[in-house]
């Protein structure tokens, strides 16, 4: 799907070094921060369910663990 990103100077100067230090196109550059923020959100989501479940599963270990 094509579409137009349309960014301020800052943004397009952040842009254009990303793309740089990584040796790719601005295009790539893009998809890339696009991708790799999608796998933080997810990696990150589920660290949190697992984190919650833990603590649930072994609370009463972790309140005598606390004493």
């Amino acid at each position: 799907m094509a579409m137009t990103l349309r960014l301020n100077d800052e943004q397009e100067r952040a842009l254009a070094l990303l793309a740089e230090a990584d040796g790719v196109s601005k295009h790539e550059a893009t998809v890339r921060a696009i991708t790799e923020a999608a796998a933080r959100r997810v990696r990150d989501d589920r660290v949190r369910a697992l984190s919650k479940d833990g603590r649930e599963r072994y609370a009463a270990l972790l309140d005598r663990l606390a004493q």
